[in-house]
């Protein structure tokens, strides 16, 4: 496996190992700190990110690395020069390239062309960066074992929704994306795509309209924004009408297990999507969520430019 494209990429054995690497990274972030040495990192971005750009850019530090970052107006691509020639021309200077960015097709065009690791750290389609550290979080929690446990997403049907349904699939766990109907929903390739994988794994994917039920005994509840980056601002009073019901409100938490906790990808709006008492409450992970983010990508970086996920 050279690249990390799509959360589907990665088999059930991929994310065990890089869970147990990340878990060793927070324990001691320099454990590995010549593994990139004399190395350098492209982290290419269209989007502005907080998260995203630190945990890479610390990720690649820790390893011994060098990382360089590039805006999305700060290479030719801009003016012309294709994806394909792009991506040698980085393969030729770096080691390894991160982006995170809104087309999927420009990714996996990336992937195809380049000769060195190509790693998603978000498009339009997915999120798997996300997923890895979500799912550390989730095993800090509640240790491997999740069989009687329910996780469930709610809110806009979007890439997290879909990087959702996958990881829990290959996890084999009980995965719910609670989300409206109609054109705010998951796409449906991405939930057959679940269904497929959990037939494998004993996995239970279910996607449900009602946001009580899907709370119901649920370890975990979960969301996102719901104005995403480039969603048009004319959709936005539609949207968050909509979406409403779905917030994550002390009224959902109390439906939830007695050891429940809420996650959230970042950035948040209170009073929207989540309520300040449930994101700021006791049963909220979301800081060490949003660390794990520098852990697992850690973790990506030391086993691909290895050679050492092996891919579905």
């Amino acid at each position: 496996m050279k690249d990390l494209l799509r959360t589907a990429d990665l088999s059930r054995a991929d994310v065990d190992l890089l869970l147990d690497t990340a878990s060793a990274f927070a324990e001691h972030p320099l454990r590995s700190a010549t593994a990139l040495a004399n190395k350098s990192v492209a982290i290419y971005m269209t989007k502005p990110s907080t998260r995203t750009r630190l945990s890479s850019e610390t990720a690649v530090a820790h390893l011994g690395g060098t990382p360089i970052f590039i805006r999305g107006d700060e290479l030719q691509l801009g003016r012309g020069e294709t994806i394909a020639d792009t991506a040698k021309i980085i393969s030729g200077y770096c080691d390894a390239l991160i982006i995170r960015t809104f087309a999927q097709a420009d990714v996996e065009e990336l992937g195809a062309n380049a000769s060195i690791p190509v790693i998603n750290a978000l498009t339009d389609d997915d999120h798997p960066t996300q997923l890895l550290a979500d799912w550390l979080t989730i095993r800090e929690n509640f240790g491997p074992d999740v069989k009687g446990r329910k996780f469930v997403y709610l809110g806009d049907g979007n890439n997290m929704s879909h990087a959702w349904l996958i990881m829990g699939a290959i996890m084999g766990a009980h995965v719910v994306a609670a989300t409206p109907s109609g054109k705010w929903a998951p796409s449906e390739h991405i939930i057959a795509k679940a269904k497929e994988i959990a037939a494998k794994t004993g996995a239970t994917i279910e996607v449900l309209h009602d946001p009580e039920a899907a709370s119901k005994d649920a370890s975990v509840l979960y969301t996102d924004v719901w104005m995403s980056m480039g969603d048009p601002e004319s959709e936005r009073s539609e949207k968050v009408k909509v979406l409403s019901p779905f917030a994550v409100t002390d009224n959902l938490m109390s439906l939830t297990a007695k050891d429940s906790i809420f996650m959230h990808c970042l950035p948040a709006h209170r009073g929207e999507e989540v309520s300040a008492s449930v994101i700021d409450g006791p049963k909220s992970v979301i800081w060490r969520e949003a660390y794990h983010r520098r852990t697992t990508i850690q973790a990506l970086l030391y086993h691909l430019t290895r050679g050492e996920l092996k891919g579905i």
